[in-house]
């Protein structure tokens, strides 16, 4: 496949597709992880990637990150393809899951400037500042992020996953470990952050409440392959269920009774 077109930089102003991921697979031994998949996420537009536990969720992330590298397929962010031009997906792109903590022996303040150097992050002290209160984190800006709590510790990844302001924002289950204030606030932060109009999310979640107030669209994973897509208000009711948990658990047990083709 000729991919000369997608190592040529973008036009500004040009990008309405923050992430694009065409025929995207991969498989370990004879197993398919991600089994040919395709999908979008726009500017401004908070896209929930579902699934039960095995589906493929964390596989597909691993490869828009590049840290797996794909069996088929391309993952181009802001029309750039990731295997041509890494250093342009790094610097525009960031992520936050409450299975990767950051470093336990860096105080918080450390942490927040370590990785705002490797961002190359303007006017870093100040932007440390502004995450600090933003994610209610003053009071433990210099104690050492492996004795907080699991939540604060969740509050910490998702300030350095805004560090750089990304162009696009990946979150795997970002508010697992919160208190449902807070959660609630992080919701409307992520939102109101998504809603300037220059970031796309790719949200994943078990919470499906969650994902009925903040995603736009939704991708129903199973099996490594995507069997539903649309509206998470609208979707249920479209497969004949009540509540957009009902189709969760339909998905996950039921996948052949669902799939679309």
């Amino acid at each position: 496949m000729d991919r000369s077109k997608s190592a040529q930089p973008a036009v500004p102003g040009t990008v309405q597709k923050m992430l694009s991921v065409t025929a995207l697979s991969k498989k370990y031994g004879a197993t398919v992880a991600v089994d040919g998949i395709t999908f979008h996420v726009r500017k401004g537009e908070i896209v929930g990637l579902l699934g039960p536990n095995g589906a493929g969720k964390s596989t597909t992330i691993n490869m828009i990150l590049g840290v797996l590298a794909p069996d088929g397929g391309t993952v181009e962010i802001e029309d750039r393809d990731i295997a041509l031009d890494r250093s342009h997906a790094i610097a525009r792109t960031n992520f936050a899951a409450v299975y990767t903590p950051l470093p336990g022996n860096l105080t918080v303040y450390q942490n927040l400037r370590v990785f705002g150097l490797l961002y190359d992050v303007k006017d870093l002290s100040q932007r440390i500042r502004e995450l600090l209160k933003q994610f209610d984190l003053e009071a433990f800006r210099d104690k050492k992020c492996g004795i907080l709590s699991s939540g604060e510790q969740t509050r910490i990844s998702l300030a350095k996953a805004m560090l750089n302001q990304p162009h696009l924002l990946l979150l795997d289950e970002p508010t697992a470990s919160l208190d449902p204030s807070t959660a609630r606030e992080i919701r409307a932060g992520i939102r109101t952050f998504a809603r300037q109009g220059t970031t796309g999310v790719l949200w994943t979640s078990h919470n499906m409440y969650e994902v009925e107030e903040v995603c736009d669209r939704v991708l129903f994973l199973s099996r490594g392959r995507i069997l539903l897509e649309g509206d998470p208000r609208l979707l249920p009711a479209q497969h004949g269920k009540k509540t957009l948990e009902d189709l969760f658990v339909a998905v996950a047990r039921e996948p052949l009774t669902l799939e679309t083709g």
